[in-house]
């Protein structure tokens, strides 16, 4: 199974294009110990010829063009992109699917919730419908399916239930996996990639789904709880979010620390997040316990 980095910034990107905190500052500055981060989303394959992304981002078309084995060919408008499986419905992991529509084929795989989303609230379905064939395939958090004939077996995993804010349905509401991580296996190699950019909670069926996994990558959004109030940016703590941060009593790096995984991997990191910075202090502290801060164009096999 071959993984490629597409993006491995939160929302909006790194740099923000409405932030002037200090680390988008630098960034614009060309400080070399930080570097821009597209819309965090990842593409899988069996052996490298045909793929599926995982989220569509509003940097879709640039993270395909940033990959020459995605790019198009060897027909006029033949794609090695068979289709896209969404993590959530949020807008920086859907909105990637109205730039795929030109007369393209494509298998999209959602929970329900977010499959009832995007017929109602953010209408992608209906739009998408006049220009392209996608078939839109619900998946069901415990219930493993196949991809590439059946080589990876993907089972997603609950991780949350916090809709996006533009779903106003009452009859929506918070029921159901609004929010999922994937583990793949590749039945070749027996490899295992548990790929979760968005933790509202670590539940029980999380920790067993992590234990034998060989490379895991997981919601690096926030450093501390309060990231945000603290720089002033938003009243907001990671929790409010449906984030887990990586500190505190309930955070994630001890969690990663002593991990048997060959690979741990922050990802979906957002732009105030100190571990940006190879500089810090912050990102020492990660890198010397073993785990990775992902990056854009990362290539794993597993």
């Amino acid at each position: 199974m071959v993984i490629k980095v597409l993006g491995s910034a939160a929302g909006g990107g790194y740099p923000q294009w409405n932030c002037n905190c200090p680390y988008c500052r630098r960034v614009r500055n060309g400080d070399g110990s930080v570097h821009a981060r597209m819309n965090d989303a990842i593409a899988v394959s069996d052996d490298g010829g045909k793929w599926y992304l995982i989220n569509a981002t509003p940097d879709v078309s640039a993270q395909i063009e940033s990959h020459p084995a995605l790019h198009p060919g060897p027909g006029l408008r033949g794609t090695p992109i068979s289709g896209v499986l969404l993590t959530d419905a949020e807008l920086d992991h859907t909105l990637g699917l109205l730039h795929l529509r030109q007369s393209a084929e494509l298998d999209i795989y959602a929970a329900s919730p977010v499959l009832h989303a995007l017929s109602g609230p953010f209408p992608v379905r209906q739009i998408i419908e006049p220009y392209a064939s996608f078939r839109w395939t619900e998946v069901r958090a415990g219930e493993s399916f196949p991809l590439f004939g059946g080589r990876l077996i993907v089972y997603p995993i609950q991780l949350g239930r916090k809709s996006p804010r533009y779903v106003y349905d009452a009859n929506l509401g918070q029921e159901g996996a609004w929010v999922v991580g994937y583990r793949i296996t590749d039945k070749i190699t027996g490899g295992i990639v548990v790929y979760a950019p968005g933790i509202e909670s670590w539940t029980a069926e999380l920790e067993q789904q992590l234990k034998d996994a060989d490379c895991i990558m997981l919601d690096g959004t926030f450093w501390h709880s309060a990231e945000l109030r603290d720089l002033g940016a938003s009243e907001l703590e990671a929790a409010d979010m449906g984030h887990i941060p990586i500190t505190g009593a309930d955070g994630t790096f001890g969690r990663l620390t002593n991990r048997s995984a060959q690979r741990r991997i922050y990802i979906h990191i957002n732009n105030t997040n100190p571990i940006l910075d190879t500089a810090s202090s912050e990102y020492r502290t990660i890198t010397e316990h073993g785990i990775e801060v992902g990056y854009d164009g990362l290539e794993l096999e597993v």
